[in-house]
């Protein structure tokens, strides 16, 4: 994995700062970010036929995951407040291994891009799916979180595909 030589979230100092973005273009941002979380069939099984006590866990879920994306900035210290155009937040249940996949794409028009809020909606959706599930499998695993693509801003393009 290749790290890029300025990271521009520390200044001259070498003191972590917020980054200038009153300068850069508006232009429009999209990011797609997925993950997953394995658990045992009797729980995915469970899920898929409403019978968790709690409720509705993948709509529990994909209202979180959305309110995640609005609330960012508040978790990531260096984020900065945006106004999102749009959020799509996919839960969709697999098998072998048992598991619900969390999809999110985010847009916005902005100076600055929407991949940590594509990534913060996937992580709270996981999450929040642990948290109603736990109390009938506490051995369920978020694996693979991770951005799919981004699109807008100086850097244009970049899809897992793509990357070197």
């Amino acid at each position: 994995m290749s790290v890029p030589e300025s990271l521009n979230h520390f200044n001259a100092q070498g003191e972590a700062h917020m980054v200038h973005v009153g300068t850069k273009a508006v232009s429009a941002r999209v990011a797609v970010a997925e993950g997953e979380i394995r658990m045992a069939e009797s729980t995915f099984t469970r899920i898929t036929q409403g019978q968790i006590q709690k409720g509705d866990v993948l709509g529990i879920a994909r209202i979180a995951a959305i309110q995640a994306t609005k609330r960012t900035w508040e978790l990531i210290p260096l984020a900065h407040p945006l106004l999102l155009t749009g959020v799509e937040v996919e839960l969709m249940p697999a098998q072998d291994p048992a598991r619900i996949i969390c999809r999110a794409e985010v847009h916005c028009a902005g100076q600055t891009g929407v991949e940590m809020e594509a990534l913060t909606a996937v992580s709270v959706g996981l999450l929040t799916i642990y948290d109603m599930c736990k109390a009938v499998d506490r051995g369920m695993e978020i694996n693979a979180i991770r951005l799919i693509k981004k699109e807008g801003g100086k850097s244009g393009c970049w899809t897992r595909e793509s990357r070197p």
